[in-house]
């Protein structure tokens, strides 16, 4: 069984918050506000916090969890484990704790995490949420036992070289394909974010949306191999990747985890890809 949470939001640090808020507010229509020294981005789905600090660097990510009983037993399972402090949180929520991962990175969850002040109660484009972020790790091997033994995630699918090395792979923490994505790569750093939305019309609006404001497109439109979505990236003034998603598998609590060759095609069915190592 899946752990029953689903992402809810990302901190993110940058040399220049302001420009970064001013660019989601731009391309992924993201209402910005200062609030205790951070600008909180926010539309009805999606929300990012981002605040001072080097570029590329996840602060946290926040899993909220809407079911006590789940919650519960998540708490039950990761017991000792969350040591971490829970930072401040721009939301209001029932509970909290954190945890560090092999590579240092700060995840919260959190029990029924609500919205920040200020969220539009219409969404100026299409409806789409956050849904999953990607980390690059030198060694995704300890990060997915931590994910998936410590934690409770459920493989996906991994994407394995000749020699049987891990390269990437793919974690649910509900019936979506991936909650979180590794790569392995020369660096420790933030990868991307994905907003899914709903349908192909919906790709064609937000894809006319970044035409609109001469905002490029740096990898799509394509299909991913695992999780077999239809998507685009834009690139942040930071070289964060932005995604927007449609068509992710939606998989069921019995589903074997899959494998794949590492090579172009299986990160995009049709056509060149953005390789981390």
């Amino acid at each position: 069984m899946e752990l029953g949470a689903s992402l809810h939001h990302l901190h993110l640090t940058s040399p220049d918050p302001r420009r970064l808020a001013d660019f989601y507010a731009r391309t992924h229509g993201l209402a910005a506000g200062a609030q205790a020294g951070r600008w909180v981005c926010a539309a009805p789905g999606r929300t990012l916090v981002l605040s001072d600090g080097p570029a590329n660097r996840l602060e946290y990510a926040l899993f909220g969890f809407a079911d006590a009983g789940r919650w519960q037993a998540f708490k039950d399972r990761v017991g000792a484990r969350a040591t971490a402090e829970v930072p401040t949180l721009p939301v209001a929520c029932d509970d909290a704790l954190a945890v560090r991962d092999p590579d240092g990175n700060l995840i919260v969850f959190a029990l029924r995490p609500g919205a920040p002040a200020g969220v539009p109660a219409r969404d100026a484009l299409p409806g789409a949420h956050l849904q999953h972020f990607a980390l690059r790790t030198l060694d995704p091997a300890p990060m997915l036992a931590f994910y998936e033994g410590v934690l409770g995630f459920t493989l996906s699918d991994r994407v394995q070289d000749d020699e049987g090395v891990l390269r990437a792979c793919f974690l649910r923490t509900e019936s979506l394909h991936h909650a979180l994505a590794l790569f392995r790569a020369p660096v420790r750093c933030f990868d991307h974010q994905s907003f899914e939305t709903t349908s192909w019309d919906d790709m064609k609006a937000w894809g006319d949306h970044m035409a609109s404001i001469r905002e490029a497109i740096v990898w799509g439109i394509g299909r991913h191999g695992p999780g077999n979505d239809v998507f685009f990236m834009v690139r942040d003034p930071d070289g964060n990747l932005a995604e927007i998603s449609a068509e992710i598998e939606v998989c069921p609590p019995d589903r074997p985890a899959g494998v794949w060759v590492h090579e172009e095609r299986t990160l995009n069915l049709w056509g060149k890809a953005i390789m981390r190592d």
